[in-house]
């Protein structure tokens, strides 16, 4: 019984020493982490802010706002006609001719590769 009071003894105290030499590391890691400039460490960051519902709606009513005033004052400009608002659309034959011409450029491309080889 001696024998493993001894043995239980010798553990704890090595349990308190790698405790101790564990906590010097990561104090060392936070000096050196503060010096760099990283501020990763844990012991120094503040807990993650937790934002209710209601808070969120209010925020996103808020921004909503925002960008209707900011939409609201741009939209002289966009009254003066400078904006295009209706595409172009091409007819189906005129469709055909650009590509029948973008098929014979190709052709011509790998006539010219074929000769080259």
């Amino acid at each position: 019984m001696a024998n493993l009071e001894n043995a239980l003894q010798q553990l704890r105290a090595e349990q308190r020493d790698a405790q101790l030499h564990a906590e010097k590391l990561g104090h060392a890691i936070s000096v050196i982490e503060s010096l760099r400039g990283s501020g990763s460490s844990h012991q120094t960051s503040q807990p993650k802010r937790t934002v209710s519902a209601a808070s969120r709606q209010k925020m996103a009513l808020a921004q909503k706002a925002r960008w209707a005033n900011a939409r609201k004052e741009s939209q002289p400009a966009a009254a003066a006609g400078s904006v295009h608002k209706k595409g172009h659309t091409m007819s189906a034959s005129a469709r055909r001719k650009i590509a029948a011409a973008q098929r014979a450029r190709w052709a011509k491309i790998r006539a010219g590769n074929k000769k080259a080889a």
